[in-house]
């Protein structure tokens, strides 16, 4: 038999080790011949556009750079399945693909619109009598897939960001005259990214003083008063707010939106840069982390990364156990020491779904969290991995 794997969605740091982790996996079993990457997701699938991985990932030193290498080495996309019955040609061509190649498995590592085509897909060849059986790797910064404890790529995420964000706090302190900074941080409707700023107050950082996170609602007037009672207490106030945060009467637009019709958000952090100068007065600067947060490799999580080709690995034993229409997920089973396990669950259970930052973890006043929070998100950042090097600058894996 053949497999075939394919990435989807966001890029990640982590997404990469998935991959590694399904084609380790794959060497090791007997039954399993070629190992295809899909060019573009799914859409590598329909177009019948795929690579036998084996070729060019020749060496355990390609696998350790690919391991460590962000982004997806397979390029991505944000293909909306259609629904069986009304996009048949589609998935004739999927089907006449598996048949063409052999592939008897199929690994889409994404996220929640990711699981969404492990979910039609699944569903499609077991009605045609498909022996195919579909597998999906969770992935996600923004780590808001519904039942696993948290995604791949999450951890380096978050730990770039709070780093980045204890950088900032040590920029802003320099001068002697009150300033506040914003810093808009990724989370269109859900905050564990921002949320996972207060690892910072493990190592006695007091910043950020303010976090505001997408599910509680937001005034323009409690913002004020909550940065002049922190400018009370401290010359220069950090702010982290999550991009996803909207003012009742938000005037920021959405210009477009992706196929799965969500929208491209940014600007709520100079819109608050604006309320500060026009309200307070002070300096007062934003700070928009962007694309980097998703793709910052040089200061990633082992734990993130283990994880990551862990979960991969995992995938590929349930689909030779006969599983199908399954998405891998983390159970946590303690916090300290930290342990977790690999379950499969449903893929519909998670397909277009979204798991929010528990509001228990959030304070009344609705401008920081709790200390639980710090003790869910420190395990996801723990350790450090040897990042390959050439001429002072780290080094990634191309497909040749």
């Amino acid at each position: 038999m053949n497999i075939a794997v394919a990435q989807s969605g966001g890029p990640t740091c982590a997404i990469n080790a998935s991959l590694v982790g399904v084609f380790k996996e794959a060497l090791k079993a007997p039954d399993i011949d070629a190992v295809f990457g899909s060019i573009n997701g799914i859409e590598g699938i329909i177009k019948d556009e795929l690579i036998d991985l084996r070729p060019v990932i020749r060496t355990n030193e390609d696998m350790e750079l690919l391991r460590q290498t962000p982004s997806t080495v397979l390029g991505s996309c944000r293909y909306k399945l259609p629904p069986a019955e009304e996009g048949g040609e589609i998935y004739e061509k999927i089907a006449a693909c598996f048949e063409k190649h052999r592939i008897e498995a199929f690994f889409y590592i994404g996220g929640n619109d990711s699981m969404d085509t492990v979910d039609k897909l699944s569903a499609y060849l077991l009605s045609i009598g498909s022996g195919v059986r579909v597998v999906g790797i969770p992935k996600t910064i923004d780590n808001d897939l519904p039942i696993t404890d948290h995604t791949p790529g999450f951890g380096s995420a978050a730990k770039y960001v709070a780093a980045t964000v204890q950088e900032i706090i040590r920029d802003s302190s320099v001068y002697s005259i009150e300033s506040v900074t914003i810093i808009e941080i990724m989370g269109r409707h859900a905050g564990w990214l921002t949320a996972s700023t207060c690892v910072l107050r493990a190592n006695d950082e007091v910043a950020p003083h303010l976090i505001y996170l997408p599910e509680c609602e937001f005034s323009a007037e409690k913002f004020l008063e909550d940065v002049r009672s922190m400018q009370a207490k401290y010359k220069a106030v950090v702010v982290a707010v999550s991009e996803g945060v909207r003012l009742p009467e938000d005037s920021r637009k959405s210009v477009a939106v992706d196929g799965f019709g969500h929208e491209y958000l940014s600007g709520i952090g100079k819109t608050l840069e604006q309320l500060v100068r026009n309200n307070i007065g002070c300096k007062v600067r934003s700070v928009e982390l962007n694309v980097m947060q998703r793709c910052s490799s040089h200061i990633c999580s082992k734990t993130d990364i283990d994880e990551a080709e862990l979960i991969g690995a995992e995938g590929v034993k349930h689909a030779l156990s006969g599983e199908t229409g399954v998405m891998m997920c983390f159970r946590r089973l303690s916090d300290v020491p930290y342990v977790m396990d690999i379950v499969g669950v449903g893929a519909g259970q998670v397909a277009n779904k979204e798991k929010f930052f528990p509001l228990e973890w959030i304070n009344d006043s609705h401008n920081d969290v709790r200390p639980e929070a710090v003790r869910y998100f420190l395990p996801l950042i723990q350790g450090e991995v040897k990042i390959s090097m050439r001429n002072g600058m780290p080094l990634h894996y191309k497909l040749k």
